[in-house]
């Protein structure tokens, strides 16, 4: 969504909360038809998820939140690997400075939630959330 908004993103404030505004309204939208989606963003403000919770609660949603994570060193490694274009599917540019300096922004995520460290194996967490949603 960034980079359809934004042809070369700054990760601004004021950008993100332009990217979000739209990505609430899509979710809106479909959610409202009945259509189940999966929302993949690095969504660090709790008063960012608050309107998340609203408008899932609103469409009568069912919410299942997921804290991705990995040590450090990992996602140092895995920036870098991006930096030199490992993966071609991969269409983000965040980098190594700009996790460094989204990182000690993260609020805690106030509601109940899965985490699953992805330097680990993340199956278990895969099934949890299918059977989660599965009922």
């Amino acid at each position: 969504m960034r980079k359809t908004l934004f042809s070369s993103p700054g990760y601004s404030a004021e950008e993100s909360s332009r990217v979000f505004a739209a990505c609430h309204s899509l979710i809106q939208e479909l959610l409202d038809k009945g259509v189940p989606l999966i929302f993949d963003a690095t969504n660090l403000s709790e008063r960012n998820r608050e309107h998340l919770y609203r408008i899932a609660d609103r469409a009568g949603a069912r919410l299942v939140l997921v804290r991705v994570e990995a040590p450090s060193a990992v996602v140092y490694q895995r920036l870098r690997a991006r930096g030199n274009g490992a993966s071609p599917e991969d269409k983000s540019d965040a980098d190594w400075q700009v996790y460094r300096r989204m990182k000690p922004g993260a609020d805690k995520i106030e509601r109940n939630h899965l985490v699953v460290d992805t330097s680990r194996d993340i199956a278990p967490v895969i099934d949890k959330i299918v059977r989660m949603i599965s009922h």
